[in-house]
């Protein structure tokens, strides 16, 4: 496998990257989380007018740069560093990968809405009752005339109060399939009970009471959303554990620089040995985590078991490392690691987070030794 990147990826990872040090500042972001509409709105269209990047993985037809899953992998670990609040992989990765293999025109123009920063789409899949296995939901969809009427519940939909669109997984007579839904106005048979998360994040549960749907809102042939949706799940995990990968390097950069500074007994804790140790574990835990994403990666468009069972490697190698690294950090900072006032605290929450998003570690963690005793 090559891992070396090309010049076009070097450059939109750098300037990414230096748009984020000199424009997104925590205590900024954090005020704007825990207030108001719980985001940046003037960040979110820097990144599709001055950087592009929320069509980096998007075809040029739709307003994209044609990149790929490197290229997702690059902008979701420096959105990582800088914790950055915005439904980047949500939307960019996980929406607009459902919708770009959904063939509609109708996807066609969210897309290019997407790509210029201009909506935001959230996917509503998981449900109360099956958990981790999103195929096992039972949400429904029956014909009504020439309309769509959906009923059921949804839970922990990530960002559902700041989006435009709802992608909604239901079940209909034929299987699994994928409804579009504008939400940028209440409508009639749609409960929305909005929330933030621990990591000051933007989530909704959705109650659907009959909600009806014209004709036009299907995504793709009725019955086929799963591979499709399987597929978003990967991708999505996949991101996730690329930004955590920032966050991690984040972390144990303020730990190690820390350590440097904090005196006990009379010199820098970060010359006790046993201290060095615990320091020298944590980056052998980023350094594994690195390896797993850039495994994830490259099989993300290989077939659908080995795309899985890499997925699940990383995600469930990512859980493990963001567990150590974080509450490692939190430790050796003291009862400072806990409070609002350093960083440190914030990415803990975010790391915590992470282990949990498209898949437990515990659920990859099965998942995986399934696919590979298959």
């Amino acid at each position: 496998m090559d891992f070396t990147f090309s010049a076009e990826q070097e450059l939109l990872r750098d300037g990414l990257s230096k748009f984020l040090s000199g424009r997104y500042d925590l205590e900024t972001s954090r005020a704007a989380a825990k207030s108001g509409a719980g985001w940046q709105p003037d960040i979110w269209q820097s990144f599709a007018e001055e950087l592009g990047i929320l069509g980096a993985a998007l075809p040029e037809d739709v307003g994209g740069i044609g990149g790929g899953p490197v290229e997702v992998m690059l902008i979701a670990e420096a959105l990582g560093h800088a914790l950055v609040i915005e439904p980047y992989v949500d939307t960019a990765v996980v929406a607009a990968g459902l919708l770009l293999r959904s063939g509609s025109a109708v996807a066609s123009r969210l897309l290019e809405e997407i790509a210029s920063g201009t909506a935001i789409v959230a996917l509503a899949a998981a449900e109360a009752d099956c958990g981790d296995r999103w195929q096992d939901l039972q949400t429904t969809a029956s014909r009504n005339g020439d309309d769509w009427v959906l009923t059921g519940d949804k839970i922990m939909v990530m960002n559902a109060p700041l989006a435009t669109h709802l992608l909604i997984a239901a079940r209909t007579d034929s299987g699994i399939s994928l409804f579009l839904v504008d939400s940028s106005e209440p409508r009639a048979g749609l409960v929305v009970h909005d929330y933030r998360t621990v990591d000051d994040r933007r989530a909704a549960d959705l109650e659907l009471h009959e909600l009806r749907l014209p004709g036009d809102a299907l995504l793709g042939a009725e019955g086929d959303a799963w591979p499709s949706l399987a597929q978003a799940r990967d991708e999505g995990a996949a991101a996730v554990c690329a930004e955590a990968v920032g966050n991690m390097r984040k972390v144990l950069d303020d730990t190690v620089e820390y350590a440097k500074q904090r005196q006990q007994f009379g010199q820098p804790i970060g010359s006790f040995q046993a201290l060095q140790h615990r320091m020298v574990d944590m980056h052998m835990e980023l350094e594994q985590s690195v390896s797993a994403v850039y495994l994830a990666v490259l099989n993300l468009e290989a077939d659908a078991h080995t795309r899985a069972r890499s997925v699940s490697a990383a995600k469930a190698t990512i859980g493990r490392a963001a567990r150590f690294i974080g509450q490692n950090a939190v430790q050796l900072h003291g009862g400072m690691g806990m409070t609002e006032e350093l960083a440190i605290g914030h990415y803990f929450k975010r790391l915590t987070a992470v282990q949990y998003e498209y898949g437990s570690t515990d659920h990859h963690v099965t998942r995986y030794a399934k696919l590979t005793r298959g």
